[in-house]
């Protein structure tokens, strides 16, 4: 089974193929302001790099978020052309699984995006995998007083974040996240949507505003 793999919830692009149990190739390029424009050609290129079509691939994993509101939309939006008009497999994973995934040798995994304003997202994972803190839009302070809970935890992160432990820079590990999530459920590529964690600003402003008119 090849299967492609999209994250696009950062300013980076990570996307990688992987066939069985072989990363055939991988991209992970700092993209920032040109993600939108250039995440696409650069995808299309990878494919070429090894002579495969879009049509090769058996299955998608998606990143659907937290992070970049616009980010988000970008993977998402390639995610549900690609597995719709070419009738692929599609499934989800977070950027916090993915994340966690990504490193071993700790009891806890902590991915931390920064959300600004105080706040993060975030998530703790134990080395199962398994959700000890679910995956959410938390003030920092609050996590804090919950890792201080736990010993032996590593901190996953690409943001300057203020809190005790040991960090690491993430650098996604494709074909790991790709074994360890392949055999997700698929999902109708029209289910496919963005998982921000919480409200855009717009859309709190909106609702700011409608309290204040009723």
């Amino acid at each position: 089974m090849r299967i492609l793999y999209i994250d696009t919830s950062s300013n980076y692009l990570y996307t990688g193929i992987v066939e069985n149990e072989e990363l055939l190739i991988e991209l992970q390029e700092k993209l920032e302001q040109n993600l939108s424009r250039d995440a696409l050609p650069e995808i299309a290129s990878m494919f070429n790099k090894i002579n495969l079509s879009p049509t090769d691939i058996d299955k998608i994993i998606v990143v659907d978020g937290p992070g970049s509101f616009t980010g988000i939309r970008i993977g998402v939006t390639i995610a549900k052309v690609y597995a719709s008009s070419l009738n692929k497999k599609i499934t989800t994973i977070s950027s916090l699984e993915a994340m966690a995934t990504s490193f071993d040798k700790a009891s806890y995994y902590v991915p931390i995006i920064d959300a600004r304003r105080g706040f993060v997202y975030t998530a703790i994972y134990d080395k199962n995998g398994k959700e000890v803190l679910f995956p959410q839009h938390i003030k920092i302070n609050i996590l804090e007083e919950k890792l201080s809970q736990l010993d032996d935890y590593l901190i996953i992160t690409n943001d300057e974040i203020k809190l005790e432990g040991i960090k690491v820079t993430y650098k996604p590990d494709i074909l790991k996240i790709v074994q360890t999530y392949k055999n997700r459920k698929n999902i109708n590529p029209h289910s496919v949507n963005p998982n921000y964690l919480k409200l855009t600003e717009a859309e709190e402003n909106l609702i700011s505003n409608d309290r204040k008119t009723n």
